[in-house]
C-alpha cells in the first residue's frame, strides 16, 4: 500500500461545523419574499375514481390563490423514479389523476399565502368518489377477475397491466431441476418481508421560484437533481434550459428521495403565479405518500452435494410495488444480482420475479435496493443448509463464496432492468472478514451453547453479504477543477452528498492528487446550472463514480501544472516531477515552484490561461464491497422479546478514503437494518389505511435500543476504484435481518418466517414448537 497524506486519513467532514452551529444549509432554511405555501389533499380510499370535485369554496377562502386538481394541470404520463434515461420504470403516473390508487394518492393541492390558510381551504374541497374494489393482497393481483389498477390506455412500459403485473423477470442458467436432483441436501423455504420506510430526519421539502431571467429555480431535498430537472421539464412540457435545480445540504435520503415527489407541483404553481412556492411534507405524509421499501415474498430452493458445494439455487420473488411501478423492475433485479453471485459455485441458478401492483403505498428506492429482502431469505436458507450438511455456518460459507479472480454468470444475465456486464472479482477479503468477525463476537465460545439466565437465552448468528459500486455502463458522473492564485482549487461536480461525506472524500481524492491539503479544495456540488452532470446518489455510486470523475479531472489539472512547471524550471521532461505540500518538485534537479507561483504566471504573466479541466466517469465494472455480520442476541422465552447484545460488522470496501466516515456508514446502516429486523412495519386497516403513521407508533431504532456495534474494516485494493476504493454506504443494511434471525435459531431453535421478528411472532413460534 502506498503512503498517502490525504487518503486513509480521518479529515474533518466538510459540513461538520456548519451543521453543528445551525447554519442555514438545508432546503427549508430560507424564507423568500411573497412565498406561497402548498398543502396537499390525499385520497381517503385505496381505489376510487373522482366523480365530482368542487373547489369553489376553497378558492374563495382568504389567502388562497389556486387549487390544483386533475382538471387544471398538465396530463403528461411519466415515471416519478429518478433513474437514468430511458427509465426502466413504467410510465404510469400523472401530476394529478381522476383515479385514486392508494390511501395517500394526490387529490388536490391548495396554493395559499400561508400554511394555515392552505390547511383550512383543504377542508372546503368537496369530493364525490366512486369507490372501487381494492386489491390489497399481492397474491390476488394477477388473478383473473381482479380489478385492474392501471386501466389508463396511455400507460407505457408495464409488463402486463391487465393482470396488474408491473414487471417480470425470468432468468435460468444451467438445468435447475437436474442439479437439484443430483443434490444430496436440499432446503426449501419462504420468507416474507414487510413495508418499511427509512424515515430521513428531513422530510421531503421543495422551494421553487423564478430567477431574474424568468427561469424556474427548484431548491429541493433530493438525491437526483439532474433527473429532477429532466422529469419536471417533461411533465410541464418546457425546455430543460428553463429549469435550474439546486440541492442544498440534505437531512438524509436513503433512497426515498430518488424520486420526484413535490418538485413538479411547486414548479407548476410558480409558473402559474410567478411567485416563490414552498411545499413540505408532515411525517404522516412522509410515511404514507412518498416511497417505501418493496415488501417481498422470497421462495428459495437450494441444493448441495455430499462435498458441501452448492449445486443449484432457485429464487422466486413476489414483489409488491404498490400503486405505481417506480423502481419495481430494478429493485427486484437487484434482489438477484446483488445476492446470487455471492455463491458462484452453483452450476444452475434460477431467478424469477413478479412485480405486482396493489392498492397500497408506493414502493421505490430504499437503501440496499432489493438486497436486504433477498439476504433476509438467502442467508437463513444458507444457514439451514449448513446445519443439514453438518459443515457449520462459517465453513459452509467459506467453501462456497466467490473469490478474487472468479466471476458469476449472474453478473451478465441480470443487470438493473436489462442485461448486465461480465466482470471478475478483483478484490475480496471474505475469509478474513469471517475470521475476524467470528473472533470479535466470540463465535466458537458461544455458538450452540444456549447460555441461559432464567427465561432468557443467548444465541449468535451471522450473515455474509455483497453489494455493488454503481450500475456498470449506465451511471455517469463528471467533475470540473480549476486552479486559483493561492494554489487552492475549486471542485465543481454533480455528486450528491446526502450526509454521507461524499464532498469530504472527494476533496481528499483531489488533494492527494494535487499535493495540497483537503482544506485547499473548495467544493461546490449538485447545481444543474453550474456543476457538470451526475446521475445522483444511488446504487452506491457516489465515491466510485463521482469520486473517480474528480480523480480524473485532478489528474488532468496535474498534467497542465507540470507543463507550466517544465517551462519555468527549464526541464524537458516532467516524469521526475511530484506534487507535494503545495509545490511542484523536480526529483532530478531538486528545484521547485509553489502552486501559487504557477497560478500567478498562467493568469497574469505569460501564455496566460486558466488551468482547468473536466472529466467524466462511466465504468464497465461494479466492484462489490463485501461484508460479514455477526449478532449476539438475548431472547426471552416468556415474553418473546429479542434484545441485541452485540453486533459486529466486518467490511471490505477496498481502500477506505476516510475510515471514520466508513465506520459511520456501517453503524448507520446497521441501526436501520436492526429496525427492519425487529420493530419497523407498516400496519394497515382493512381498507389499506396506515394506522401507525407517526414515529411514536412506527418504531425505528433509537440510540437507547442500539447494542454495542463493532465496525471492522479489512483493507483491500480495488484496481478499478479511486485510490483502490469501493462503495461502503448500502451493504451493511443487508445484514441485521438474517444475522438476528440466525441468532434466534441458535438460541431457541425457531425461525420466524415473516419480518419483523416481533415478540408476538416469536411467542407464536415457541408455542408451535
Amino acid at each position: 500500500m502506498a503512503e498517502y497524506k490525504s487518503i486513509g486519513i480521518n479529515t474533518e467532514k466538510r459540513d461538520a461545523m456548519s451543521l453543528v452551529t445551525g447554519q442555514p444549509v438545508f432546503t427549508d432554511d430560507i424564507a423568500l419574499k411573497d412565498m406561497l405555501h402548498i398543502k396537499m389533499m390525499h385520497s381517503p380510499y385505496p381505489h376510487a375514481t373522482i366523480e365530482e370535485i368542487n373547489t369553489e369554496k376553497a378558492e374563495g377562502y382568504p389567502g388562497v390563490l389556486m387549487v390544483l386538481t386533475y382538471k387544471n394541470t398538465p396530463r403528461v404520463i411519466h415515471t416519478t423514479a429518478g433513474q437514468g434515461w430511458p427509465e426502466p420504470s413504467p410510465y404510469d403516473t400523472y401530476m394529478f389523476n381522476q383515479k385514486m390508487r392508494f390511501v395517500g394518492d394526490r387529490v388536490a393541492a391548495v396554493v395559499a399565502e400561508s400554511e394555515e390558510a392552505a390547511c383550512e381551504a383543504l377542508k372546503l374541497i368537496e369530493v364525490k368518489y366512486n369507490i372501487l374494489q381494492a386489491v390489497l393482497d399481492p397474491h390476488d393481483s394477477m388473478r383473473d377477475g381482479v380489478p385492474v389498477i392501471h386501466d389508463e390506455p396511455e400507460i407505457k412500459g408495464a409488463y402486463d397491466p391487465q393482470h396488474n403485473l408491473a414487471a417480470n423477470i425470468d432468468i435460468e442458467i444451467g438445468d435447475i431441476n437436474e442439479e437439484l436432483k443430483k443434490s444430496a441436501y436440499v432446503i426449501e423455504d419462504t420468507i416474507r418481508t414487510q413495508y418499511v420506510q427509512l424515515t430521513p430526519i428531513e422530510p421531503h421539502v421543495t422551494i421553487s421560484y423564478l430567477d431574474e431571467y424568468g427561469r424556474i429555480v427548484i431548491r429541493t431535498s433530493t438525491q437526483v437533481p439532474f433527473h429532477v430537472r429532466r422529469i419536471v421539464a417533461q411533465v410541464l412540457d418546457i425546455p430543460v434550459r428553463n429549469i435550474r435545480v439546486i440541492k442544498p445540504r440534505t437531512g438524509g435520503g436513503f433512497g426515498t428521495k430518488q424520486e420526484i415527489i413535490l418538485e413538479d407541483i411547486c414548479a407548476y404553481a410558480t409558473l402559474k403565479t410567478g411567485r416563490p412556492v414552498r411545499a413540505i411534507y408532515t411525517r404522516e405524509e412522509e410515511l404514507m405518500s412518498t416511497r417505501t421499501r418493496h415488501p417481498m415474498e422470497i421462495s428459495l430452493k437450494i441444493g448441495a452435494g455430499e462435498d458441501g458445494l452448492i449445486n443449484a439455487i432457485s429464487m422466486h420473488i413476489l414483489s409488491n410495488t404498490g400503486a405505481y411501478g417506480a423502481h419495481g423492475l430494478t429493485v427486484a433485479s437487484n434482489s438477484g444480482s446483488k445476492s446470487l453471485p455471492l455463491y458462484n459455485k452453483a452450476k444452475a441458478v434460477q431467478f424469477r420475479a413478479n412485480i405486482v401492483y396493489t392498492n397500497l403505498p408506493v414502493a421505490g428506492a430504499n437503501r440496499g435496493y432489493g438486497a436486504p429482502q433477498a439476504y433476509a431469505a438467502l442467508e437463513q436458507v444458507i444457514d439451514e443448509l449448513a446445519y443439514k450438511t453438518g459443515i457449520g455456518p462459517l465453513e459452509f460459507r467459506k467453501k462456497n463464496h466467490i473469490r478474487t479472480g472468479e466471476t458469476s454468470p449472474i453478473f451478465k444475465a441480470l443487470g438493473e432492468g436489462k442485461e448486465g456486464v461480465e466482470q471478475y472479482i478483483q478484490s475480496c477479503a471474505l475469509d478474513e472478514l469471517i475470521d475476524r468477525g467470528a473472533q470479535e463476537i466470540g463465535w466458537y465460545e458461544k455458538f450452540g451453547k444456549h447460555i441461559r439466565n432464567g427465561s432468557k437465552v443467548r444465541g449468535v448468528g451471522m450473515a455474509m453479504l455483497m453489494q455493488g459500486s454503481a450500475i456498470p455502463m449506465v451511471d455517469m458522473g463528471a467533475a470540473t477543477i480549476k486552479m486559483n492564485e493561492d494554489g487552492s482549487f475549486n471542485l465543481m461536480y454533480g455528486g450528491t452528498d446526502l450526509g454521507t461525506g461524499l464532498d469530504t472524500v472527494s476533496s481528499q481524492i483531489v488533494a492527494e492528487t494535487l499535493g495540497v491539503k483537503p482544506e485547499d479544495i473548495i467544493v461546490y456540488a449538485s447545481d444543474t446550472d453550474i456543476t457538470p452532470f451526475d446521475v445522483g446518489a444511488y446504487a452506491s455510486s457516489g465515491l466510485y463514480i463521482s469520486g473517480s470523475a474528480a480523480l480524473k479531472a485532478a489528474m488532468a489539472v496535474r498534467d497542465q501544472i507540470f507543463e507550466v512547471a517544465k517551462e519555468l524550471l527549464g526541464e524537458v521532461d516532467d516524469k521526475n516531477f511530484i506534487l507535494e505540500d503545495g509545490r511542484v518538485i523536480s526529483k532530478a534537479s531538486g528545484k521547485s515552484l509553489s502552486l501559487s507561483e504557477i497560478a500567478h504566471h498562467t493568469l497574469y504573466v505569460s501564455n496566460q490561461h486558466q488551468i482547468i479541466a473536466s472529466a467524466s466517469m462511466v465504468s464497465p465494472y461494479s466492484p462489490p464491497p463485501f461484508a460479514v455480520h455477526f449478532a449476539e442476541i438475548e431472547v426471552d422465552g416468556e415474553t418473546g422479546v429479542i434484545k441485541p447484545i452485540k453486533y459486529v460488522a466486518a467490511m471490505d470496501c477496498g481502500k477506505p478514503i476516510n475510515p471514520e466516515l466508513v465506520k459511520g456508514q456501517i453503524i448507520g446502516a446497521v441501526s436501520e437494518g436492526l429496525g427492519y429486523a425487529l420493530t419497523e412495519e407498516y400496519v394497515f386497516d382493512e381498507n389499506g389505511k396506515m394506522l401507525n403513521g407517526n414515529l411514536t407508533d412506527y418504531k425505528i431504532f433509537s440510540t437507547r435500543d442500539m447494542p454495542e456495534v463493532v465496525p471492522i474494516i479489512v483493507e483491500t485494493y480495488e484496481p478499478t476504484g479511486p485510490y483502490g476504493a469501493k462503495s461502503a454506504a448500502e451493504i451493511n443494511i443487508n445484514g441485521p435481518a438474517p444475522a438476528i434471525a440466525n441468532a434466534l435459531y441458535d438460541a431457541i431453535g425457531i425461525r420466524v418466517k415473516d419480518f419483523p421478528l416481533t415478540p408476538e411472532k416469536v411467542l407464536r413460534e415457541i408455542k408451535n414448537k
